[in-house]
């Protein structure tokens, strides 16, 4: 079986986010630092170059595959904030309806700016799926 590619790293988030160049997705990247720290309780961990991971867990499908992943991140990337929650938002449509202006794909949400969005429904996301997902694998630190 193949290993993950996007495993923790040994680069600080803080200096990670400290060297985007674009401003305002720089202060949106401090201020989902915060939120998921708060939300989470776990410190952030940088997975692979650019997402900033909050917990981690272990998984093991059926076929065989296993391997371990970050709980929930985000990656302050160049067209947008990428926000990750594990299992994904596939059952989540009320809260992602009073979210604000964003996108969904199966485990990430897309978002132009924090202030696009009502953030304590993101938090109310983040809090739900650590919930959801360690409920199906321990989360830990």
């Amino acid at each position: 079986m193949n290993a993950n590619k996007t495993v923790p790293t040994d680069v600080r988030p803080e200096d990670f986010l400290a060297q985007i160049t674009h401003d305002r997705r720089r202060e949106d990247g401090f201020a989902l630092l915060e939120i998921f720290r708060k939300c989470t309780g776990f410190s952030p961990v940088m997975w692979g170059p650019s997402i900033v991971g909050f917990g981690q867990y272990h998984y093991r499908y059926d076929s065989g595959r296993e391997g371990d992943f970050l709980a929930c991140g985000f990656s302050p990337r160049k067209v947008n904030l990428s926000i990750y929650i594990l299992p994904g938002y596939q059952s989540y449509g009320s809260l992602l309806a009073r979210l604000g202006k964003h996108k969904a794909g199966k485990s990430c949400l897309y978002i132009n700016k924090l202030s696009d969005v009502n953030i304590s429904v993101l938090e109310e996301l983040i809090v739900t799926g650590v919930q959801d997902l360690n409920a199906i694998w321990p989360v830990r630190a």
